[in-house]
């Protein structure tokens, strides 16, 4: 039976007052039985292991510095442990003995490793506290190597169950009885002592500590391989993120490549119109100059001859010399051959059209640049290609299905088919076989021929018997054509969409995580509208209608084809 906790403190006395075995022929017992209790080798004035002892005559020991200060402030001599009396102050010298004891002491404690912070430190160690190396379940202690030797050594605490170090041994005593808790109740699903499973616990279930251990450690491996699986999960998971953020980067530094390249593009093309605009207006300038200069320089050779004609006929006027006025006169009267410069004008060049023409020339080159990104855009969404085929059990009844389900169209007459409840039944719709709750998909579907018809993508759970409401709010986003030429987005409201000529074929991307929905007229390499924002919550279905037969006039059927890549 084990003591109870206030009868620790002696028992720990009792155990370092302990014989040691010296005769034990285990390798360990060996290395135990040549350590002693470190209170052995303690000055009694410093508390402290032994520095150079020295034995008084009364057969004491101290360390020499601690009894010599002793002596040096007494008059007289006297053993501090004993009282005794000597006569004159004796002669101290070391105790080799001792010393080499002391000296073996702190090597065999050097050997063992003093208790760090989280580690149990020995109960029994002064000073210096070691690493305990067991703790005793009886005695409520936990011990290093030197303290443990008795419970190795001697039969009556060889008994004691000993366990790895622990801190708050007390816990481990049933707090009623002062008893250890040995067994466990499974009924209330507690440690008990044995004295409860006696008065406390009658008639319940009990099982020793270390069998519900043995099921519990079951469970707990159990619960280690889940909680390891978790992890592992989560690692991969974690791979995924980075593999999916690399993806994306990948695909933004492309994007941003891309975008780079085009607005480069656009750039220099429009600098490019803008030189030959400049280049035009100035070569219009300079050829009106050029014009001018010429006019100016031909009037200004007029005007040299007509001042050097006006100069002779001045000259001649007030000549006195007859003769030669009359012989002058006849070759003076003639006029000098001039220009008529009355109608003559120096217009300024006209500019009309110039920016209008550079401006169209731009547009057409952002047009074609546009073309070009438009094929590559497709071409990137063609990728999310799927296998779509139409569901026979959410057909109208009025719907005519090919065999491999690629082709409807709307029939004159109802066929007799099973009322189930995925089936349309007031509208010409049906859905695709395929589901889609993640990720991004394609597909085309040909229109050609057709005056009428929807196209999209559904939630599940579309509304299959009443009306319909086409619009994202209800669930429902698409595409439609009404009256031959009347093409709309089902945006709720409606918007009326300028398309022609109107598509042949045309292509459906959904986007999910993007929340994005958007068609394409697959020959013009053009889109048509998207829907952006959206929330999608339930599993998507490619949605179809090819609209009221109209008397033969809306026969053509929608056909699913396959993907070409766009060149």
């Amino acid at each position: 039976m084990a003591p109870p906790p206030q009868k620790k403190l002696k028992q720990q006395k009792d155990l370092q007052s302990l014989p040691k075995n010296s005769n034990s022929n285990s390798s360990d017992m060996s290395s135990s039985s040549n350590l002693r209790s470190e209170d052995q080798f303690l000055c009694s004035i410093c508390l402290d292991v032994f520095t150079d002892p020295v034995s008084t005559p009364c057969g004491h020991n101290f360390c020499k510095a601690c009894i010599t200060q002793h002596w040096d402030g007494n008059v007289l001599y006297n053993c501090p442990l004993c009282k005794e009396h000597f006569t004159s102050r004796p002669q101290l010298k070391v105790n080799t003995f001792i010393k080499e004891m002391v000296s073996q002491f702190r090597r065999s404690s050097s050997e063992q490793q003093a208790a760090k912070p989280g580690e149990v430190p020995c109960d029994v160690c002064n000073g210096t506290k070691l690493k305990a190396l067991k703790s005793c379940l009886v005695c409520l202690l936990s011990y290093c190597q030197t303290h443990l030797e008795p419970h190795l050594t001697t039969p009556g605490l060889k008994k004691h169950q000993l366990m790895e170090p622990v801190e708050n041994l007390e816990d481990r005593m049933c707090l009623q009885h002062e008893r250890p808790l040995e067994l466990f109740c499974r009924t209330d699903q507690t440690c008990v002592c044995l004295l409860c499973a006696v008065l406390d616990h009658k008639n319940h279930e009990f099982v020793p500590l270390i069998e519900e251990t043995e099921g519990k450690k079951a469970e707990l491996r159990k619960t280690e391989d889940e909680v390891q699986k978790m992890i592992q999960n989560r690692r991969v998971k974690i791979q995924e993120i980075k593999e999916s953020m690399k993806i994306s980067k990948d695909a933004a530094d492309r994007e941003k490549a891309e975008g780079v390249e085009v607005f480069t593009a656009l750039k220099e093309s429009a600098e490019r119109g803008l030189k030959e605009l400049i280049k035009e207006i100035e070569d219009k300038q300079k050829t009106a100059e050029k014009q001018a200069e010429d006019f100016i320089k031909d009037l200004e050779q007029e005007i040299s001859e007509l001042m050097k004609r006006s100069s002779e006929v001045k000259q001649l006027s007030q000549s006195e010399d007859h003769l030669h006025l009359l012989q002058s006169f006849s070759s003076l009267k003639a006029a000098p051959p001039t220009k008529n410069w009355i109608e003559v004008r120096v217009r300024p060049p006209t500019y009309e059209g110039t920016m209008e023409r550079a401006v169209a020339q731009l547009e057409e080159e952002i047009r074609e640049m546009m073309k070009k990104m438009m094929k590559a855009e497709l071409k990137r969404v063609q990728q999310s290609a799927v296998d779509v085929t139409l569901d026979p059990d959410t057909a109208h009844p009025y719907l005519i299905l090919s065999d491999d389900g690629k082709q409807v169209y709307c029939g004159t007459k109802g066929q007799d088919l099973p009322d189930n409840p995925e089936r349309f039944s007031l509208f010409t719709n049906v859905l695709g076989r395929q589901s889609f709750s993640s990720g991004r998909f394609y597909f085309e579907v040909q229109v050609k021929g057709k005056t009428g018809w929807e196209l999209g993508v559904a939630r599940e759970s579309i509304n299959r018997k009443g009306n319909i409401r086409l619009s994202p709010g209800h669930g429902v986003w698409t595409v439609v054509l009404r009256k031959s030429n009347e093409y709309s987005a089902c945006a709720g409201p409606s918007v009326r969409l300028h398309l022609h000529p109107g598509p042949e074929k045309v292509g459906v991307f959904v986007d999910y995580e993007e929340g994005l929905v958007s068609f394409y007229d697959v020959d013009a390499a053009a889109l048509i509208y998207s829907f952006t924002g959206c929330c999608f919550t339930q599993k998507l279905y490619p949605f179809f209608s090819p609209d009221l037969n109209d008397g033969g006039k809306n026969s053509a059927p929608l056909i699913i084809c396959p993907i070409n890549q766009a060149d």
